[in-house]
């Protein structure tokens, strides 16, 4: 555990800078990047890093569709064109991988209105999904670039190949981003305690094993868990403000190129990673009975994989995973400062984008702390969620 150095502290200060809930990719690279700009932070996780949705085994970085553009948009392109280089110098100074490969995406397209959509789709991506220097393309085509990637029956019209499209592997960012914090004097990382309440106007943060901390500023990242952390600092509202989808996912053994597009159709993800594991997923449930087992909708959802994809057909299966992902009410990821407590901020809500946007949103809400504008989609502010739950 790195501790944080606070004999400096003079009286009335807090006792830390930045307190982060969570340990998860949104509180990972928030501590990490406060932390390098000279904060001293301490992140508190209730379980063990990456114990959340984090920790699951997707690991699919897909892009929204290039038409009809707009700010959202705009953020998520900006944001998964800028996390290559974040992960290359990552792992340059902690000498771990974290598993990412800008592979691309293929998406069958069954039917000839599919691929008409789609050529229209490949036309708006020439002039927005460009960066100086280098355009990403969203190419239709008539057969796949490697057989039976996906099968040929999926793919009556064609397929598209999106070369913007990316994977890693979470569970080795989750520990790259650990060893880097492990790495800062001023980080402490305290796992298995959890917060029991925040006093926004004292500034004081309460845990369960019965510590309190002083902090500048509070970031909840926690997951489903913040949810519940916002609760008591919420206006009233009319519904509530987020809710925890399940998903379900399995990682198979199979001889597969590491280098293949992820596959996307229909909801389905078949995402190549390394060592010949072939990541299946994901479900979403608003509805269930055990948050973290596995049945029959991934039974099934493995099925359509073999079926997709043949060379997965005798693949066993290595490991089932299920989960719970933080959906914010307004269907976007909630970040930045509460409107009515100055000393909290969030960063939650992510449910399917988190890891690709992670690192822009912990910047953002840093640059806010900071006394800068927030600089996000109006719709990921706290306040936007708010009135989509509706003030009472």
């Amino acid at each position: 555990m790195a501790n944080a150095d606070n004999r400096g502290k003079a009286a009335g200060q807090p006792a830390v800078d930045l307190i982060v809930a969570g340990g998860g990719v949104m509180g990972l690279w928030t501590a990490l990047l406060a932390a390098r700009q000279g904060l001293s932070v301490h992140l508190a996780e209730r379980r063990a890093i990456g114990a959340g949705a984090s920790g699951g085994v997707l690991g699919a970085l897909m892009p929204h569709l290039p038409d009809r553009w707009n700010a959202k948009k705009a953020f998520q392109f900006a944001a998964l064109v800028s996390l290559e280089a974040e992960i290359a110098a990552l792992e340059a100074e902690t000498g771990l991988s974290a598993g990412y490969r800008r592979s691309g995406r293929l998406i069958p397209l069954p039917k000839p209105h599919n691929r008409a959509i789609a050529l229209g789709h490949a036309q708006d991506a020439l002039s927005v999904w460009t960066t100086p220097g280098r355009t990403f393309a969203f190419k239709v085509l008539d057969a796949s670039p490697v057989a039976g990637w996906p099968a040929e029956a999926a793919m009556a019209s064609g397929l598209v190949h999106d070369h913007l499209a990316a994977r890693l592997a979470p569970r080795a960012l989750l520990a790259a981003l650990r060893a880097a914090l492990m790495r800062l004097p001023n980080v402490t990382i305290r796992e298995g305690v959890g917060f029991r309440s925040l006093d926004p106007a004292t500034a004081v943060a309460r845990f369960d094993d019965g510590t309190s901390l002083a902090f500048g500023h509070c970031v909840l990242a926690a997951g489903v868990e913040t949810f519940a952390l916002l609760a008591p600092l919420a206006p009233p509202l009319a519904r509530p403000v987020g809710s925890a989808v399940k998903g379900q996912a399995a990682l198979l053994l199979a001889p597969v190129d590491p280098a293949l597009p992820v596959i996307f159709a229909d909801g389905l993800y078949i995402v190549p990673h390394e060592d010949g594991l072939v990541a299946i997923g994901s479900t979403s449930e608003n509805s269930f009975a055990d948050p973290f087992g596995t049945d029959g909708l991934l039974d099934a959802l493995i099925a359509k994989a073999r079926q997709m994809a043949p060379v997965l057909a005798d693949a066993p299966v290595v490991e089932r995973w299920a989960g719970l992902r933080p959906k914010a009410v307004g269907r976007e990821p909630m970040v930045g400062r509460h409107p009515d407590h100055p000393t909290v901020s969030l960063m939650t809500g992510g449910f399917k984008v988190s890891f690709g946007l992670a690192h822009e949103l912990a910047r953002a809400v840093l640059g806010e702390i900071k006394g800068g504008t927030l600089g996000v989609p109006p719709s990921f502010t706290v306040a936007a969620h708010f009135e989509e739950a509706g003030r009472v």
